[in-house]
């Protein structure tokens, strides 16, 4: 058993995704991308307000935690990916789930925090909205000004489920050794280097 969970979580439009695909592919890991989980749970519903995708986000978060569950109570490790917050932002504590989950279960984890610029990461989510990578089901329907999108960003930033924490700024993708950080999960995850 390798009791390990690797969480990427952190600012929108920080590359979470991306990185994460790529380092589950390159370690052979199940991985959880919030987006994509929630187009999959919504591909027959129409979503035709902000409430309503908020809604559909909170039942994709809660998805997510009982397929990883699943998979904990087997003792295989995992990655999730997502803008998951701390407790006060929202009805759900998400940090307090996945940390729980983690308790119960005697799992280490490793969380890769995505941080950025606010302003690069601004021009880069209003340049991804709508995009169909993006998917019907996690469009806005109201963009959000600088100021608001920075809030956003910021209220992320007491997320903390335990373990080790590496900080990743995606400002400049071209500064950023993402291959760097992939050996760092493969050596948490105790796997032969490549």
């Amino acid at each position: 058993m390798n009791k390990k969970i690797i969480i990427v979580q952190g600012y929108l439009a920080a590359g979470k995704s991306t990185f994460a695909r790529q380092a589950a592919k390159e370690l052979g890991l199940p991985c959880f991308v919030k987006d994509t989980f929630k187009n999959a749970l919504c591909a027959g519903v129409s979503i035709d307000s902000q409430a309503v995708s908020s809604q559909f986000s909170a039942v994709t978060f809660d998805a997510m935690m009982y397929t990883a569950e699943r998979l904990m109570e087997a003792g295989f490790p995992l990655m999730i990916e997502g803008n998951f917050l701390p407790a006060g932002i929202k009805k759900t504590d998400e940090a307090g789930t996945i940390r729980a989950l983690i308790e119960k279960y005697g799992y280490r984890a490793l969380t890769f925090r995505f941080v950025g610029d606010i302003e690069v990461l601004y021009q880069r989510f209003l340049a991804r909205e709508g995009s169909a990578e993006r998917g019907k089901a996690n469009t806005r329907f109201t963009l959000p000004t600088v100021e608001e999108f920075g809030q956003w960003c910021r209220n992320m930033d007491g997320f903390d489920v335990g373990g080790a924490v590496e900080e990743i700024d995606t400002t400049d993708f071209t500064r950023t050794d993402l291959t760097r950080y992939i050996r760092i999960a493969r050596e948490f995850l105790s796997l032969p280097p490549q």
